[in-house]
Formats: C-alpha cells, structure tokens, sequence
C-alpha cells in the first residue's frame, strides 16, 4: 500500500462522523502511473485506495442498501460506484471481491458490449461490460444500477426523452439480469427537481448525483452524493476527502479552512 502522509492519517483518525460517504470511479486502467484522463485511476492507486478502506475498518454496501429506508449506518461507510460501464472495470471488480468488498455500477444500456456512443473526452477507448460480464458480477455481490440508455443530459431532455431514457434502461437492464434495477445516476451530474421527480415515477428508489458531501446529507434518496476519485488522487488524498467530505483537500484548501475556523474562535 502506498504510504499515507502522518498528517492526513492524523485527520482521517475522525473520519466517519457525519455519516456515510460515496465515491465515484469510472475507468481503472493497468498502467502504473496516472492515467491521462481525469476520471480514471491505474490499478496501483485502485489497489492502495481499497487497502486503505479495508484496513480503517469501512463497511462497502451497495448504494441500494444505503438508501434502504430506515437503515442506519453507525460505522465508518463507503459506497463505491462506477459509471459507464468500462470494460476495464473487470479488473476493479476482481480486486474488489479479493478484499470482500461491493459496489454498484452504473450502466449506459444502449452500449452495453459496444464501444461508447457518447462524445469522447479522452475515455478508455474499447468495448463496454457485456451482458454476461454483467451477469456475473452481480452474482458476486455487485449492484448493477442504470445510467440511462444513451448517456444524455437529463436536464436537456424534454419529458418525453426523458421518460425513454429512464424506463426504457430500467426495462432493459432488468430484463438482461433478470433481477430489479433500483438504483441510478444522472450522467454527467445533471438533474434538476423535474429530473429527480422522473426518477421517482420511473420506479427507482435511488439516484445519486456528483454534488460533493456526505452521501446523505439531503435526506432525499433521489440527491444521494458523491467524492469523485480523480487520477491525481493517492490514499493520502483519498483520506483527506473521506474526512472532510470535499474535493477541496490540496494542502491550501485545508489552510484556508482552517483559518476559517480560527477566526470564528
């Protein structure tokens, strides 16, 4: 495991207080150092990452569990997901099941065993999970959410579209898996009250967003959010964020913070 730095081990120590949290993976490629694309890790940071939550005792469910009503969490909580299906992520997935851990994926269900069809931002290029893949994943234990069918933003979708793009993945990833889909995420993080109130009337019973936080903090199982874990993230970074439940953890956001609290002394 990659070495975690005294201070950001010393601020993790209070890690967990206010409640669960939620990270946000998309690509996990092989290569050893940081991959070009923001939103995706090597497997060497994937594997420290893991380790890090595993050995500070962190409870892994399914963003379904976490949403269950009523289910309460005293103990140190992370949901793990991933969007959009990469190929890749067999690899994450295996690593996962080696430690007892879960997650929940999200899948764009127009392209699954395809190559993406939405714009290319520098993704992994390749193939996505195919149907059997799928299969066997959720068998182990890993939740299979829905990411709508052609990976559009929601808020630019009039209600027609919108309604397709919910039911119609919901529909079709159910039928491939042959269980419930429950859970789901915006893609891109966009979504608004309308988009949300879709959801709901999709028959899903969660969605998550990329707002930063405590994954709870709303009280609201459709505005459920995420720490999104970038590629220039280390188990020390990592740390920091499952403390203060923020992107904003480089060393001067965490001085500018602290004389904050100083002043209001």
């Amino acid at each position: 495991m990659s070495r975690i730095d005294p201070l950001s081990r010393l601020l993790h120590r209070q890690a967990g207080q206010h409640g669960p949290v939620m990270l946000m993976y998309h690509a996990v490629v092989p290569d050893a150092g940081p991959p070009a694309w923001p939103w995706a890790v090597s497997m060497r940071q994937f594997r420290a990452q893991l380790d890090f939550l595993a050995k500070s005792g962190y409870a892994t469910p399914t963003m379904a569990e976490l949403a269950e009503p009523g289910r309460v969490w005293p103990g140190r909580t992370a949901v793990i997901t991933f969007d959009d299906g990469y190929v890749d992520n067999l690899a994450a997935c295996e690593e996962l099941e080696r430690r007892g851990m879960r997650a929940s994926w999200f899948i764009v269900s127009s392209a699954v065993g395809r190559p993406p069809g939405w714009p290319d931002d520098g993704r992994p290029a390749g193939r996505m999970l195919n149907a059997a893949e799928l299969r066997d994943m959720r068998a182990t234990g890993m939740e299979i959410g829905s990411h709508t069918v052609n990976h559009v933003r929601l808020t630019e979708a009039d209600d027609a579209q919108l309604l397709r793009e919910l039911a119609d993945s919901k529909a079709m990833l159910e039928d491939l898996l042959g269980a419930p889909v429950p859970s789901f995420a915006y893609p891109y993080g966009a979504w608004d009250a309308r988009c949300a109130a879709a959801v709901a009337a999709a028959g899903y019973a969660a969605a998550c967003t990329t707002r930063t936080g405590w994954a709870l903090r709303d009280n609201d199982p459709y505005k459920l959010r995420r720490l999104t874990v970038f590629n220039t993230d280390t188990a020390s970074s990592l740390a920091r964020k499952l403390y203060f439940g923020s992107h904003d953890v480089c060393w001067r956001d965490i001085a500018h913070y602290t004389l904050r609290r100083l002043r209001r002394v």
